[in-house]
């Protein structure tokens, strides 16, 4: 690749001359400017736009780090992100975590030396379980700014966007309730999630409002490395009288309807399940899931716009947290 100091060496001139006379200086002569233009033509110049943005301290970059690509809401997050990136001109880079604070450190390290202009980030697991979050302070420390999407903490003092998790399984639970259901279950596997968290405590606070029900809450957490069919079937083992099920999780609702329908219960005279999964797995189930819809295509335009705003107003020192509100699709697994 050519570079501004062949050129210079070839024309005998200086490298300021160089660049000068390729942004037609008024510096620089009319005979120079185009000695300068001709040569670099012929040689097929072209300038390092790297180099360029590191000199100006803009890339036209996003860093975004998400914590499983297999996971279809943060797939669907992503492909969000790079619509709406590229609509404003920014490209995005992407890392995965894989639930591992390593690997999430090692993503803001790699990034963080003048390749993105700002991060959009989901915490990993292993961030949250620790409940350590240093190194993203680190980077906003280095006025580097970064957005936080689904996955928080009230411990980084940056913007967010969130789903209002609190309300969405209160809105479940108190539809279940409205339906007459005297034994309704929560289903988790993502109990350590600040989302999970959330969840749980909007599901409680249902039942703790509800004077008429007489039973207590019950929470199935289903630990990471165990199977979901397995925490299901017990469920059904231990709570034979279960008339509703809440899954807060993508997966264990689609799951729970599939081993109910095989205990040939009938759905939803005798259960109603309610799941958070996205519409990408409402096709493989008969009946069709009654579902919290996340809206997660607005929560990656949300989280674009967020940063881009932060990048032209760096000095503010307010943080806005962002909430997309959800909405309960009733289908065929409520009545």
């Amino acid at each position: 690749m050519v570079t501004l100091k062949q050129l210079a060496e070839q024309l005998n001139v200086s490298v300021s001359t160089v660049s000068k006379a390729l942004h037609d200086s008024d510096e620089i002569s009319p005979e120079t400017i185009e000695r300068v233009k001709d040569l670099a033509a012929f040689l097929n110049y072209k300038p390092n736009k790297l180099a360029l943005s590191l000199k100006n301290s803009k890339t036209n970059t996003i860093g975004v780090i998400i914590p499983n690509i297999l996971n279809h809401f943060f797939a669907k997050a992503l492909y969000a992100i790079e619509m709406e990136a590229s609509k404003h001109g920014y490209n995005i880079i992407t890392c995965v975590s894989n639930e591992l604070q390593s690997k999430e450190i090692n993503s803001l390290q790699l990034l963080s030396n003048g390749s993105v202009d700002g991060f959009i980030l989901s915490l990993a697991e292993e961030t949250q379980v620790a409940n350590n979050v240093s190194h993203i302070n680190d980077i906003l420390q280095q006025n580097i700014p970064v957005v936080l999407f689904d996955r928080v903490s009230d411990d980084i003092h940056s913007d967010k966007v969130i789903i209002d998790d609190f309300g969405a399984a209160y809105e479940a639970t108190k539809h279940l309730l409205s339906e007459g259901r005297t034994h309704i279950v929560l289903i988790s596997n993502i109990d350590e999630l600040s989302v999970g968290k959330l969840r749980v405590n909007g599901y409680l606070a249902a039942l703790e409002e509800a004077s008429n029900y007489e039973n207590e809450p019950i929470v199935i957490t289903i630990e990471k490395d165990n199977s979901v069919e397995d925490g299901v079937q017990q469920l059904f083992e231990k709570h034979q009288s279960v008339d509703g099920i809440i899954s807060i999780d993508n997966t264990s609702g689609v799951v729970a309807l599939q081993k109910a329908l095989k205990l040939n219960y009938n759905i939803p005279n005798d259960l109603s399940i309610i799941g958070f999964s996205d519409e990408n797995v409402l096709q493989f189930t008969d009946p069709k899931l009654s579902t919290v819809s996340q809206h997660t295509v607005d929560i990656g335009r949300a989280s674009v716009e967020l940063l881009i705003n932060r990048l032209k107003d760096k000095g503010s020192t307010a943080k806005i947290t962002k909430t997309i509100k959800t909405n309960l699709i009733l289908r065929e697994t409520t009545k």
